[in-house]
């Protein structure tokens, strides 16, 4: 059944993918289109994570590690389908690709709104995850300057979702939430190893260098611009070290 969409419903900007937005009220019912309406699935893949996946929810059993690598391999693959295909690609087809059956996806994601939500979540999730990654195998400035590369293809991915996105906005969900705190902890966490070691100014402020990155994204978007991008990285980059003493 087709997705009913409020008019208006142009591309919004999001700094950092992280600003609040005005939702319509009301959780009522909701539509699948393609042809996905909801189903009744038995038990078989364990307990369901939270719509965004953000966690097991109070009181529920931990996944198993065969439906967390189904559940992953499942939102891997709708982050894909999402941003070359639109919010109209079928679930049946994100299933297939994944390599699993439709009654495990609506097992972990019961509405196409939960896994377009969890999808976008679990990419921002590998961003903020990365800060630590890197800090744990390169030099503070130059953990930093990797993830703000991992930054830009986090926002090129929101970008392809915008459209799938909006009918998570459109149920009375802000996908984006906890977005901007979050990017601006895992920031937090990378300039402040930085000031430890020296090499990055101790005034920076981390909401400023997500607003700087959000804005260098905006004047490179395409990937034809990568080239761009990475220069006026640099140019930030430059900008947050510490001068050399003396």
């Amino acid at each position: 059944m087709p997705q009913n969409r409020p008019s208006g419903d142009g591309p919004q900007h999001h700094p950092g993918g992280d600003g609040p937005q005005h939702h319509p009220g009301g959780e009522g019912p909701q539509n699948h289109p393609g042809g996905d309406g909801p189903q009744n699935h038995p038990s078989g893949d364990g307990p369901q994570k939270g719509s965004g996946g953000d966690g097991p929810q109070r009181g529920v059993r931990p996944l198993r590690a065969d439906a967390l690598r189904n559940r992953q391999r499942l939102l891997d693959t709708a982050v894909g389908a999402f941003s070359r295909q639109g919010p109209e690609v079928t679930l049946d087809a994100i299933a297939r690709d994944a390599g699993v059956g439709i009654g495990t996806l609506y097992r972990h994601f019961p509405t196409r709104e939960a896994l377009v939500e969890a999808a976008y979540r679990s990419e921002l999730a590998k961003l903020c995850d990365a800060a630590g990654e890197l800090l744990a195998r390169l030099p503070a400035a130059e953990a930093t300057r990797a993830w703000m590369d991992h930054f830009i293809d986090y926002l090129a991915t929101k970008r392809g979702m915008a459209d799938a996105l909006r009918l998570v906005i459109a149920a009375g969900t802000n996908p984006y939430a906890q977005s901007r705190d979050l990017l601006v902890a895992a920031l937090t966490r990378l300039l402040a190893a930085g000031v430890a070691d020296g090499t990055i100014r101790p005034d920076v402020d981390p909401g400023d260098v997500l607003a700087g990155l959000s804005g260098m994204s905006l004047a490179a978007q395409g990937p034809e611009q990568r080239e761009l991008a990475g220069r006026l990285l640099d140019l930030l980059m430059a900008g947050l070290r510490r001068p050399p003493a003396g």
